[in-house]
């Protein structure tokens, strides 16, 4: 196992959240979203809309997690959803790198 798994940050957290069903939230700009490709059954909810969401993301009662262009806007989302008491929340960084995790690459 390493560091960054033992500390809750690696993949298998996010691998784990995947295989119990999370949902996946892409907080790019719709048209980066809609333009620039996506992880296969994930929504969009960009950054700026996140705080005016959280009711809708809470009713899924799921585990969420969170990818991104580059992975800078996720970490403020995350952080976001969890004030809001959503505990389970990951990090899944950019997009491109978390549909590498699901494929397993």
């Amino acid at each position: 196992m390493g560091l960054l798994s033992f500390l809750g940050l690696g993949n298998n957290k996010i691998t784990g959240a995947i295989q119990r069903g999370a949902v996946i939230i892409d907080v790019r700009p719709a048209y980066a979203f809609d333009q620039h490709g996506r992880v296969p059954g994930s929504i969009n909810i960009p950054v700026d809309r996140i705080a005016i969401n959280i009711e809708r993301i809470k009713s899924m009662k799921r585990p969420v997690v969170i990818c991104c262009a580059y992975g800078s806007d996720c970490s403020n989302a995350a952080r976001m959803l969890k004030e809001k008491g959503i505990k389970e929340v990951y990090n899944g960084r950019s997009w491109q790198s978390l549909l590498k995790i699901i494929n397993g690459y």
